[in-house]
């Protein structure tokens, strides 16, 4: 039973990495929708947000305008530092208690995933026992932060150089995944790993 936390700049495509190792058997945990669930309405997060940022940031409906936040911080590192400081101990918190419910054999599968994008960040990577770094040059990179999510070229930028560059996220890295190619390649990748890790052949 391994816990590997799964992480990569955006851009780098996880999300493609977790799909791909949540059909070969693994739990894969997202923290981009605990991360919502921490500053949703009515929640400590959202009002800690509220408290050192203003109403500004929040919705006609009471809910967290992530386009307005994201705005802000992205352009300002310290600000940037404020709200990490808010959301990261309430991710941290409900990733502790997702691993020890999986330590306590609640789930059998081979591997609990926990996708991270700011793993290191943050500090969470103590927690794993492996680290999955999934890997990007950065024109592919920009390219698919352009088209995923509507940024202008400027805002696409600020968001790839508010995160540890992945040079040196490397050296933190047990596993290596390069997803520069077509999925069906990294694919072959993951079916490789898993099969180093569990003893199956896929």
């Amino acid at each position: 039973m391994k816990v590997i936390g799964l992480t990569g700049n955006i851009g780098s495509g996880k999300s493609t990495v977790s799909r791909r190792l949540g059909e070969l058997g693994a739990v894969v945990v997202d923290t981009d929708r605990i991360a919502r669930d921490v500053v949703a309405p009515g929640t400590t997060g959202l009002d800690e947000i509220t408290k050192t940022f203003g109403s500004s940031v929040l919705t006609h409906a009471g809910e967290l305008d992530r386009a307005k936040m994201g705005s802000i911080v992205f352009q300002d590192r310290e600000a940037l530092s404020r709200l990490e400081s808010i959301v990261h101990p309430l991710i941290n918190r409900e990733v502790v208690k997702r691993i020890e419910e999986y330590k306590k054999g609640q789930n059998p599968a081979p591997a609990l995933v926990i996708e991270v994008p700011l793993l290191i960040e943050s500090g969470m990577q103590r927690l794993m026992d492996e680290i999955w770094l999934v890997t990007v040059n950065p024109a592919t990179q920009l390219n698919r932060v352009l088209s995923r999510d509507g940024l202008s070229p400027e805002q696409a930028l600020q968001r790839i150089r508010s995160q540890m560059p992945q040079e040196q996220k490397i050296k933190y890295a047990t596993k290596i995944i390069d997803n520069n190619g077509s999925p069906e390649e990294t694919y072959t990748q993951m079916d490789k790993l898993w099969s180093e890790l569990t003893g199956d052949n896929l």
